[in-house]
């Protein structure tokens, strides 16, 4: 399997993102990727009032100019995420899966919005323009189960262990990490994703500025299930590509069974909505 991520640097013009994103797409199917990944928010990157007036149906323009590149290379292509309509007041923070005939076969809607307060230094309220999603998702392709997250997921290991549970040995993660967080936060979750799950990752971001005042960390990187980095975009847009050996999931699985070691009737006990409320609570 041959996967490229691809780093962008998208900027409050939703045309010219678009365009932008489907030329890196075709150079990196020139390149033999057969599996290529773009960031999160791939088609717009702006004032959070914006988001709402922008959000489309799927299938929509952008699935549809999307679909048309990935049937053009015969490739999968993991659209980042992409502002989808969801009512008059929010949007989804969708993430498509298009297969080598142009086929939408799995669409996510993020599940955990990014309402983060850092006084001094930046305030983001994610949920006031986006709506969650209600679904893990998984998808089967040519090359077995993949699984989907965006962003600040990587921080719910839940999510991850339940796409390994229900099959997924490559789990993507499109995202637009911000520069403070993710030079602390980024790289350490998504080795620790990789290695607790024994898996692949694979994640996109955005890199640099876009307005208002968003600094995105970039580092894109592409994990083996031993936590090790294969891949890592440098400090620009880039696209980075790696074959992913899919046997190597089996031999790490093999040496540390950890998912023979699994106590779920023990965690049932331990931890409920309720007694794990009460002790967050104190």
């Amino acid at each position: 399997m041959k996967v490229a991520a691809i780093q962008l640097n998208p900027q409050d013009n939703k045309e010219e993102n678009i365009l932008s994103a489907l030329q890196y797409v075709r150079e990196a199917a020139n390149n033999g990727a057969e599996f290529i990944v773009l960031p999160e928010y791939v088609d717009f990157m702006g004032e959070e009032s914006k988001k709402v007036m922008l959000g489309e149906t799927i299938p929509g323009p952008t699935s549809n100019a999307f679909a048309s590149v990935a049937k053009e290379y015969n490739i999968y292509l993991l659209c980042g995420s992409i502002l989808e309509k969801a009512d008059d007041k929010r949007v989804y923070n969708s993430s498509m899966l298009i297969n080598g005939n142009g086929e939408i076969i799995a669409t996510y809607r993020k599940l955990h919005l990014y309402d983060a307060i850092f006084e001094g230094r930046y305030t983001i309220k994610e949920s006031d323009t986006i709506k969650p999603g209600k679904d893990v998702v998984t998808a089967d392709t040519d090359f077995g189960t993949v699984g989907m997250t965006i962003c600040y997921d990587i921080r719910f290991p839940e999510l991850f262990r339940s796409l390994a549970l229900r099959g997924s040995k490559v789990i993507f993660v499109p995202a637009a990490f911000p520069l403070y967080t993710g030079a602390h936060h980024w790289e350490i979750l998504l080795r620790a994703r990789a290695i607790e799950n024994q898996c692949y990752i694979v994640a996109a971001g955005q890199f640099g500025i876009a307005p208002p005042d968003h600094v995105e960390f970039g580092n894109s990187m592409i994990i083996d299930p031993w936590g090790t980095v294969l891949a890592r975009a440098p400090e620009k847009e880039a696209i980075i590509i790696e074959n992913l050996d899919l046997g190597y999931i089996d031999q790490v699985r093999g040496k540390i069974p950890c998912f023979n070691h699994r106590r779920p009737s023990v965690y049932s006990k331990l931890i409920t909505n309720e007694s794990l409320q009460r002790h967050v609570e104190g």
